[in-house]
């Protein structure tokens, strides 16, 4: 076993586990991985008072954010007014208590405890060591699922669709939301996850000598998902953090297409079912995602009606795709480098643009607060709405589950072959 003392130099990319030697990082710079580019270390100027200023100033402007109207709407003399606060109250009392629930814990549950987390973890508080690594484990694991500027989107597209029937104004909220949701963006963006564990507890000792340019499972190594620590292969728990793990996920294949075939089945009756039921003078009518589209871009609301498309149709239905063909692929024969960094890069642009599908859910949700004028006009959330929430969250799930290390594998470079028996 080598000495704990040089473990900070090694890092196995989580993405296609390529055994490397960090270099010294001036402030600024960062290390990304040889092989598929994924950065692996990033290097901040106060990387700990940085994010714990973010994350403080994202907190009080999410406070003012809940204090105050949020926005409101004009028409023929009638005047309707929310705060965020307001927008899960509508919707459980239409009965709709689980896409309030996703509502509060997406846009401001998770985003909210992830800053809080932030703040105590970098803070010189002496804090139990489970809590510590409690609290970072779920931090790291929760940073994907905060919606707060997907929602701001949502907001935005509200405003261009309620346009044509009256006069939509902000309240003193909305500018602190604003704020927030940048803030809250740069923290996570300056939080660095070595840096974080290394304040919770010290990287241990690596088991062998590592060869840098070698994958990890060819040299019977590990990386820990959650504190990136180096572990011999067949060592399941963590003695850092505590997390349980495996050279590679656990039935990756199997959990991915299960979640994808589920998404799939629930995909069909959310895109045929009404999202959102308006009701105007005593009429009724349903909408569904696509009649929503036509109607913006009947209305000559081009762009709104082609991120609608491009968000709630064309992003769900090409991530599936993506996901199916990553399954595939990685049940072939043995390929290229340049296939699995073509591979690589779908798998990059799955994970990126996955949540980005709730915007329509979150559209529904400013809609069906604030228009809410009695007969003359209100707008209610249908069960496609939900469907559709679905399928977004077992889409990320999906592509949580895929682990992206089996695209390279069996990659034949017998360069890094070589230099591996030599090293031995």
């Amino acid at each position: 076993m080598c000495s704990s003392h040089h473990a900070h130099q090694w890092i196995l990319c989580p993405q296609c586990d390529l055994m490397t030697q960090l270099p010294v990082l001036l402030p600024g710079s960062k290390a990304s991985c040889p092989r598929c580019h994924t950065t692996l270390h990033s290097s901040w100027v106060e990387p700990l008072r940085r994010p714990a200023g973010y994350a403080l100033a994202a907190l009080f402007m999410l406070l003012l954010a809940n204090l105050f109207p949020f926005v409101n709407m004009r028409v023929a003399g009638l005047s309707s007014e929310i705060s965020m606060m307001q927008i899960p109250q509508v919707m459980v009392s239409e009965d709709y208590s689980s896409l309030a629930t996703l509502f509060m814990l997406f846009v401001q549950g998770v985003p909210a405890f992830c800053m809080i987390a932030i703040l105590l973890l970098v803070s010189p508080l002496k804090l139990p060591l489970p809590l510590k690594r409690g609290m970072t484990r779920i931090l790291m694991q929760l940073r994907s699922w905060g919606m707060a500027e997907i929602f701001l989107a949502g907001v935005l597209v509200s405003f261009v669709k309620l346009m044509a029937y009256g006069d939509i104004g902000i309240g003193s909220s909305f500018i602190p939301w604003c704020l927030f949701c940048v803030l809250q963006l740069r923290a996570f963006q300056c939080i660095e996850r070595r840096v974080l564990w290394q304040r919770v507890a010290p990287l241990p000792a690596l088991p062998a000598r590592p060869v840098a340019g070698i994958s990890g499972l060819r040299q019977g190594m590990r990386s820990c998902s959650c504190c990136t620590a180096v572990l011999a292969s067949d060592r399941l728990v963590c003695p850092r953090c505590g997390s349980r793990g495996h050279a590679r996920r656990k039935h990756s294949l199997q959990w991915t297409l299960a979640l994808l075939l589920t998404s799939i089945l629930l995909y069909i009756p959310a895109n045929l079912m009404p999202i959102m039921i308006t009701e105007a003078l005593g009429n009724k009518m349903g909408s569904t995602i696509m009649a929503g589209v036509i109607l913006l871009w009947s209305d000559g609301s081009y762009p709104v009606a082609l991120v609608i498309f491009i968000a709630s149709i064309m992003v769900p239905s090409l991530k599936m795709l993506a996901i199916g063909w990553l399954c595939w692929d990685v049940k072939g024969d043995s390929r290229h480098h340049h296939d699995s960094e073509r591979m690589h890069k779908i798998y990059e642009m799955v994970e990126f643009v996955g949540r980005w599908s709730m915007i329509d859910v979150f559209v529904i949700a400013v809609l069906s607060a604030l228009v809410r004028m009695g007969r003359l006009m209100s707008i209610y959330p249908a069960t496609g709405a939900l469907l559709f929430a679905m399928v977004v969250i077992l889409t990320m799930f999906a592509a949580i589950t895929f682990d992206p290390r089996l695209t390279w594998d069996r990659v034949k470079d017998k360069s890094t072959e070589e230099s591996f028996s030599d090293g031995q």
